[in-house]
This record gives C-alpha cells, sequence and structure tokens, in this order.
C-alpha cells in the first residue's frame, strides 16, 4: 500500500479544496447540502473566506487528494466543542486507512485548539458509518436533529456522536 499523508490546508490552498470538494460532490451527491454546479460557480473571495471559517484536512497518496475533512467548532452552548464534518474518501482509496487518518488528525487539531470534545453527525440508519464513528471512539448521544439531504442510507434523522478529547474532557457538551 502506497503511503497516505493528511496536511492541512490553509487559505492559499483554496484551489487544492475547490478540487476535492467539487470531487466529492460530484461522487456523493447525496451525502451534501450543495450540488457541484452550485459550488463550482463560486469565486476565490468565496473559496477564501469558507477556508478561514473551519479548518480543512486533505488525505494525499501519491501526489493527489483522496480525501477530505473538515473541523470547525460546534453549535454547543458553552462552545467549547470542535465539529467534524464534510469527511468523504474517493471510492478507489476507501478502506485503505484513508478516513481513519483524516478522523485521527481532526480530533488531533480540536485537542490543539483546546476543544474538549469532538461532535461528528451521522444517518441513524447509517449503520457503517455509526459502526465506524464507534470504532474512532465516539459515543452516540440523545441529541438527534433532521437530515440535511435525504438518503436511503443515512434515513431522515442524525445522532450526534461524540468523542472526548484530552485527559479530563469534562461533561459531555449541550447541543
Amino acid at each position: 500500500m502506497t503511503d497516505i499523508t493528511v496536511r492541512p490546508l490553509g487559505e492559499d490552498d483554496w484551489e487544492d479544496y475547490r478540487s476535492v470538494r467539487l470531487s466529492a460532490l460530484r461522487e456523493s451527491p447525496e451525502a451534501f447540502v450543495a450540488t457541484a454546479d452550485e459550488e463550482e460557480s463560486y469565486d476565490e473571495a468565496f473559496w477564501r473566506e469558507r477556508m478561514q471559517r473551519s479548518a480543512r484536512l486533505v488525505a494525499e497518496r501519491e501526489g493527489s487528494a483522496v480525501g477530505v475533512v473538515s473541523v470547525g467548532t460546534a453549535k454547543a452552548d458553552d462552545g467549547s466543542a470542535g465539529e467534524l464534518f464534510g469527511l468523504w474518501v474517493r471510492p478507489e482509496a476507501r478502506g485503505l486507512g484513508v478516513a481513519t487518518r483524516l478522523v485521527k488528525q481532526g480530533a488531533a487539531l480540536a485537542a490543539k485548539r483546546g476543544n474538549s470534545h469532538l461532535v461528528y453527525w451521522v444517518g441513524t440508519d447509517n449503520g457503517r458509518a455509526v459502526a465506524f464513528a464507534s470504532g474512532m471512539g465516539f459515543r452516540p448521544t440523545d441529541y438527534r436533529r433532521p437530515m440535511g439531504v435525504v438518503s436511503e442510507e443515512d434515513g431522515d434523522e442524525e445522532v450526534a456522536m461524540v468523542l472526548p478529547l484530552g485527559n479530563d474532557p469534562g461533561p459531555q457538551p449541550h447541543l
């Protein structure tokens, strides 16, 4: 297996992020609220601003992007939780540990930022995604919300799964 590396993208890497984001939207349109057609029309200023809102991590193999994830701030009462979102891996790279590396790097970044927990919203009917998140140490909560995208695989509702970060993360965040 070829080595997979994960690197953070800065504002000046907006074109790299745009490229992998559009690939994700084209390959898995059912997984995202936005569409490739919609986002292709966005200008450089939009993409640069998006890069400032949340951290973006890209996984690469042989210099090509094979996955991406974003880390932002969760909508928690106390603002202490990070949120993992937009996780996507190219179909040909699935099963190679790309998602695991992205999530681990995302969790490390959230911990470095001082987040006590990392929240990851998963479709309640998506057993594979729930099992993956559970295997990474995320635990389901009582928090639910309607799915942003209708998907037979995910169902019509998402559950917040939470990963404690650090030695003493304190109580679970209130979402």
